[in-house]
């Protein structure tokens, strides 16, 4: 299989990249690691690994022991940089297998538009086509991380510094939520009805800055999707142009 995007939680999935996916005509498949044995699975097996968010900390491995394969799976990519991208909690196992410490964010969660800003890295990468000029954010998260070793900052935002970066040449992790389109930010935010009546989330606000931003996240993403793919080798030039 092409693509192998590690799931989470069953009602959570790609978003946006699923549709690109399918108009790319690239196989993919999601492998629901809660329930998964993933002893024999092949690190190097798929060309691009996804790795999607969920609510489980990186630091609860103990209580949650498919956190220590998709680590030690991710620990083995990275080494050898076999495509990756780590979405939220992805982007949180990778600094965690890049030997980075996670933990609960100082500053709070981070949930709603926030726009990023790039790093000279970031400007010369794929994350460029998600520039807080071209799009505002998705953000849904209440972990941050250390900054791992050897990896490259590409894009902050005010709240966090760490939201974006680059491993090798091959992989990126992405601590906001890209993949988000409209209507699952809506689904997101009934899920979130708990955080809404204790007064943690502005559902207006989420809803109007959706209307305000949902469909240009969606294009952008497409457009850094795009680049990230041809890079890697799983999109031609041509491809990408007609897309």
């Amino acid at each position: 299989m092409a693509v192998i995007a590690f799931r989470h939680m069953t009602g959570d999935g790609l978003g946006s990249l699923a549709g690109l996916f399918r108009r790319l005509e690239i196989p993919f498949e999601y492998l629901d690691v809660v329930h998964a044995d993933l002893s024999d699975f092949d690190p190097l097996g798929p060309e691009l690994l996804v790795v999607l968010g969920g609510s489980p900390g990186v630091y609860q491995a103990d209580i949650y022991p498919f956190l220590k394969e998709e680590l030690r799976i991710i620990k083995a990519r990275l080494a050898a940089d076999k495509p990756t991208l780590g979405i939220c909690l992805g982007s949180q196992l990778m600094a965690g297998a890049l030997g980075a410490k996670v933990y609960p964010g100082p500053q709070g969660a981070e949930k709603g538009w926030f726009p990023l800003s790039l790093t000279e890295a970031g400007a010369q990468s794929p994350v460029a086509h998600l520039a807080g000029e071209k799009t505002s954010m998705l953000h849904w998260h209440g972990d941050t991380f250390d900054f791992p070793e050897g990896a490259v900052l590409l894009a902050s935002s005010e709240k966090y510094k760490h939201q974006a970066f680059g491993v090798g040449r091959n992989c990126i992790g992405l601590q906001c939520h890209p993949e988000m389109t409209p209507r699952h930010i809506e689904e997101w935010l009934v899920s979130g009805a708990g955080s809404v009546a204790q007064g943690q989330l502005d559902i207006h606000k989420v809803r109007a800055e959706t209307a305000q931003h949902g469909e240009r996240l969606v294009e952008q993403t497409a457009q850094f999707m795009l680049e990230y793919l041809t890079h890697i080798g799983l999109v031609t030039a041509e491809q990408r142009k007609h897309a």
